[in-house]
């Protein structure tokens, strides 16, 4: 889904930048800078989707780029990632959670930096689809593009409240979300956390966001992020025991 966005990773280690830049070049154009001066350059330049940076760096830090950026009309609504070190966060960056899309703690692994990454250009996906269909309520895509897990952690980062329509050849499901929290779904006979784990594993098939559909039923039992790594064991479950009566 983020083949037609566009990154701008900023850092001033050359081993992290390359490192991050090899990796996250799987999920869409990035463009690098090795500092925050050159961030603000090349943003001002060429605005990108995202911004990645760190926040430990000489002359402008993370903080201070995201504060010059937010000053300028072309690069105030840019969303920002941040890597800061657990001091760092709880000493120097308290109440700056509003100013960005995600504080990631340093040192981290790779693989769950890039995940963090992929649920919020997933979000700004939708979003961006949402803006070049100016008056339309309804968004539709393909499962191949966003997948059902992906679909969810998007809505819920988002604070959507909305309804999400799954269909995949004849079987169908819906669901319905409040500020990102699903609260009701539905597939075919089955009502709530059922519904939600029959559908977590399609990846084909079509999406459609209706953003004035709502319900106020509530049929499910936990948060969304609780019902997908609830799901997901759930799967991973039936999987081992697939192989074990293999």
């Amino acid at each position: 889904m983020g083949g037609n966005l566009k990154i701008l990773l900023v850092d001033d280690n050359p081993m992290i930048l390359g490192m991050l830049r090899h990796e996250l070049a799987e999920l869409a154009p990035v463009t690098t800078a090795p500092n925050g001066k050159a961030a603000l350059a090349a943003a001002l330049e060429t605005a990108p989707d995202l911004i990645i940076s760190d926040y430990n760096m000489p002359e402008i830090n993370g903080r201070q780029l995201i504060e010059k950026l937010k000053t300028r009309p072309a690069t105030s609504r840019i969303p920002v990632i941040l890597f800061a070190t657990r001091a760092d966060i709880s000493e120097k960056l308290r109440g700056i959670q509003d100013s960005v899309e995600d504080l990631v703690e340093k040192p981290f692994f790779v693989k769950e930096a890039v995940a963090r990454v992929k649920r919020v250009l997933d979000k700004i996906a939708l979003e961006k689809m949402a803006r070049e269909a100016p008056g339309e309520t309804v968004l539709r895509g393909s499962l191949a593009q966003m997948n059902v897990v992906d679909l969810l952690q998007s809505l819920e980062l988002g604070r959507k409240t909305c309804s999400l329509t799954l269909t995949n050849g004849n079987e169908h499901c819906e669901l319905f979300f409040t500020e990102g929290q699903i609260n009701h779904g539905v597939y075919g006979d089955l009502k709530g956390d059922d519904a939600v784990y029959k559908v977590l594993t399609w990846t084909s098939g079509n999406f459609q966001i209706d953003f004035e559909g709502q319900s106020s039923q509530q049929t499910i039992t936990r948060s969304t992020q609780g019902i997908l790594m609830e799901g997901l064991r759930l799967l991973d479950e039936a999987n081992r025991d697939a192989e074990s009566n293999e």
